[in-house]
């Protein structure tokens, strides 16, 4: 029998987004939900439009309005520059509300209300909008007004205080963790108000509070516990020997966090002398001993290539990795045979191919995908506008007035 029915990856088809937000927490959202099959409307300031598309490390791209930190995370989007202080504006993103599912920005809080476009408003034209605002603390509390980027939250998370050793931390996370986190929890928390009985209602995501429930047993250590988190380097501190090791060539990863897997790692190297060792011989004593533990396993380790104890200790049973750059993994057969990077041929405003990584999952064997490359500003305006029953002539004077 015949069926309309969309693909199993794309469980979002035939949802509609309006994507309001800038840089990267709420366009990463937004970038999940697009490549989930939902139809994702980006809306632009005018001129300047997303602040990401003037970012990044090519400097060409960015002064065309294609930077890369745009291409990264707005594939599959459409784009409609539009000014919400004018009033024709503000009734294009209403006739755009009317038929959406979703709306998503992270303004400072407030700032909705203050366009009159905020979700009281913009509920009254569409009882089933699900409208998500994403900021760094929420929309309350003593620090809601205060700006905030991705390390500032870094910073206020506790973060960044128990990342690097206790020489070196604090120090930030390696990639913008915060907006990251932040927008797979907006994500996650639209893909389930859009199954609840009764559609419609407020998200407010805190990429502050998204980031501390993602902290796990070090929130959890300090609550229950009474521990108080300190930096440990690349040790982990609930288990020993686990961290990373010195090889002869590069740094490997060991996790020996069970009893058999550190009995399994010390006869493989021919260490067996050390499992009868009263300073190893439970877990307490292991980690007391961590460091001393380290220095006689890496008297072995240092002999062979990273790689080699990584293949030979994973066969075992121990998990172990090799430390590798992001151009290694991004090479590596295990990336390249799963279909995670997307690929788009001649990008208009870019003149080259480019790589981008489409989300972390896959659906029956299927990556979810988009079919579109990052669009130019504005250019889907005619056709937004056409479909939202604008005339030629109504579309004409809009561009003219500097509304679209």
């Amino acid at each position: 029998m015949a069926t309309d029915a969309p693909p199993a990856h794309q469980p979002l088809s035939g949802i509609r987004v309006l994507d309001l937000t800038n840089v990267l927490a709420g366009p990463f959202a937004c970038h999940q939900l697009a490549h989930l099959g939902a139809e994702v409307t980006k809306v632009e300031a005018v001129e300047r439009g997303d602040l990401a598309r003037s970012l990044g490390s090519d400097p060409e791209l960015s002064r065309a309005g294609m930077g890369i930190s745009f291409l990264a995370q707005n594939a599959g989007k459409r784009s409609l520059a539009l000014d919400l202080r004018n009033p024709r504006g503000k009734s294009v993103l209403e006739r755009l509300v009317a038929s959406s599912d979703v709306l998503v920005e992270n303004f400072r809080p407030g700032v909705m209300e203050r366009l009159g476009l905020g979700y009281a408003t913009l509920k009254a034209g569409n009882p089933r909008l699900i409208y998500c605002a994403i900021s760094g603390f929420g929309q309350d509390g003593p620090w809601a007004q205060r700006p905030a980027y991705d390390q500032i939250i870094q910073g206020a998370s506790g973060v960044m205080s128990i990342t690097g050793d206790i020489e070196s931390a604090p120090l930030r996370v390696g990639y913008p963790l915060a907006d990251t986190v932040g927008g797979l929890t907006a994500a996650m928390t639209i893909c389930a108000a859009l199954n609840a009985p009764e559609r419609g209602g407020f998200i407010d995501v805190s990429m502050l509070e998204a980031v501390l429930a993602t902290m796990g047993w070090v929130v959890s250590n300090h609550l229950i516990g009474g521990v108080d988190p300190m930096p440990q380097g690349n040790e982990n501190p609930t288990s020993a020997p686990s961290g990373t090791f010195c090889c002869a060539d590069a740094p490997l990863n060991i996790s020996a966090n069970k009893d058999d897997q550190w009995e399994i790692l010390a006869r493989h190297l021919g260490r067996e002398d050390l499992l009868s060792a009263p300073d190893y011989a439970t877990r307490e004593d292991r980690k007391r001993n961590r460091l001393r533990l380290r220095a006689e396993l890496e008297t072995v380790l240092r002999t062979r290539p990273a790689e080699d104890w990584a293949r030979e200790l994973s066969a075992a049973g121990v998990p172990a990795g090799a430390v590798l750059t992001v151009p290694e993994i991004l090479r590596h057969p295990q990336v390249t045979g799963r279909d995670l990077l997307g690929r788009f041929g001649d990008v208009p405003g870019v003149g080259r191919p480019i790589g981008v990584m489409r989300i972390g999952a896959m659906i029956d064997g299927v990556r979810p995908s988009v079919s579109a490359p990052p669009p130019r500003l504005g250019a889907d305006a005619d056709a937004i506008l056409k479909e939202l029953g604008y005339g030629p002539d109504e579309i004409r004077k809009l561009r003219t007035e500097g509304v679209i």
